[in-house]
């Protein structure tokens, strides 16, 4: 159980060979905000995103008629009673990504490693002239340093041969689980101030030929122990997957998931099959309410994980596949979802309690595809 390694390199960009004419990679990040008059706190999200970049062009190509999308985009937006998403778009020729480390900039928003900036601003004439653009109305401005004090590696799964044989149809790799952000946002000319104690930050990508259905993630570094009453400060839950493919044929619904236990590791991972790990899940969508239940075990421990949040505080997510499907049209997402940990040490006949954990400000998501949905954006 000893703390994972960070395996910085797949934090990097990852289109080349085949998923450079059908792939995409992106880079997520979200936190919670202050605003700088009020106090009232706002949860966000900024998303770097690139598409098919073999087919570069000068202007975005959003695909349809045949042809596959290909640009660069900046998924920006917040949650809570305002929640949005929102998209700027910029061809493939305007986007610069480096090799070798993690340098993207696109226009004159730039991401790296330890630090985010950029604006994205959308008119309600603009949305409704370019419903392409599926985006919302506003606009975000952000300044970011993000300081990722813990990371999460999916093993094996994404590893060099793996990516380089390209097995797997979606991947995964989270280099903050715990990210501590500083600077400030501004959404629709509200300043709000981010702070790393209470930015309860999280940094992670996928990249692929597609993506997966189901689709469920959850994630906080908001943990407080109610066995103690203590603010756990190096804690952070990390779970994630649906149905993975290995070279187009699908496996059975499978889940990673993580926690880091005041820098104890809980590590269930199906692809180490050896270690006898098994994580099960449930995901109810309510009237009002979402609901999550996770419980993974190994003959070592067991970890159960309930988790709630708002559906008047989320959004339903759109992306575009590289071959220009949109087919997760209920792909439900939120910063604001809370919830609770019991956390158990030894074989499953002889359960010793460790902790139970309250946990806040979590990302969750969970969607499967629309099989009515057109195949064709």
């Amino acid at each position: 159980m000893a703390a994972l390694a960070p395996a910085i390199d797949r934090n990097q960009y990852m289109l080349r060979g085949p998923l450079a004419a059908l792939g995409y990679d992106w880079w997520w990040h979200n936190f919670t905000a202050r605003h700088a008059e009020t106090g009232e706190e706002k949860a966000f999200f900024i998303e770097y995103f690139v598409c098919n970049p073999a087919f570069a062009a000068a202007d975005p190509v959003f695909g349809g008629d045949g042809a596959k999308p290909s640009y660069g985009l900046l998924k920006v937006g917040c949650w809570g009673s305002d929640a949005r998403q929102l998209h700027n778009y910029f061809g493939m020729q305007a986007v610069e990504i480096a090799e070798g480390a993690l340098s993207v900039r696109m226009g004159q928003n730039q991401l790296s490693e330890t630090a985010l900036s950029g604006s994205v601003a959308v008119s309600a004439a603009d949305a409704a002239a370019n419903p392409q653009w599926a985006s919302d109305v506003g606009t975000l401005r952000w300044q970011l340093r993000a300081d990722k004090q813990i990371a999460y590696s999916v093993g094996y799964g994404a590893s060099a041969p793996a990516r380089a044989l390209n097995l797997f149809e979606m991947y995964w790799h989270a280099q903050g689980i715990k990210t501590a952000y500083e600077g400030w946002v501004e959404l629709d000319g509200e300043r709000y101030l981010v702070t790393p104690d209470a930015s309860f930050g999280y940094a992670d990508k996928n990249w692929g030929s597609n993506f997966t259905s189901p689709w469920l993630w959850i994630s906080s570094c908001d943990m407080v122990s109610a066995t103690t009453g203590k603010r756990l400060r190096n804690s952070a839950v990390e779970i994630g997957g649906g149905q993975p493919k290995i070279l187009g044929v699908p496996l059975a619904k499978q889940l990673l998931a993580c926690l880091n236990y005041e820098g104890r590791v809980y590590d269930y991972n199906f692809s180490r099959f050896w270690e006898g790990t098994h994580v099960t899940f449930a995901f109810d969508e309510g009237a009002t309410e979402n609901r999550w239940r996770v419980i993974a075990t190994s003959p070592r421990s067991r970890m159960e994980l309930d988790l709630v949040c708002s559906r008047a505080e989320m959004l339903l997510m759109r992306y575009q596949a590289p071959d220009g499907t949109r087919r997760h049209t209920r792909l439900w997402n939120g910063g604001t979802a809370s919830g609770e940990i019991r956390l158990f040490d030894g074989p499953p006949d002889r359960l010793v309690p460790v902790d139970t954990i309250r946990i806040g400000h979590a990302g969750c998501e969970y969607g499967e595809y629309d099989a009515t949905a057109p195949n064709r954006s």
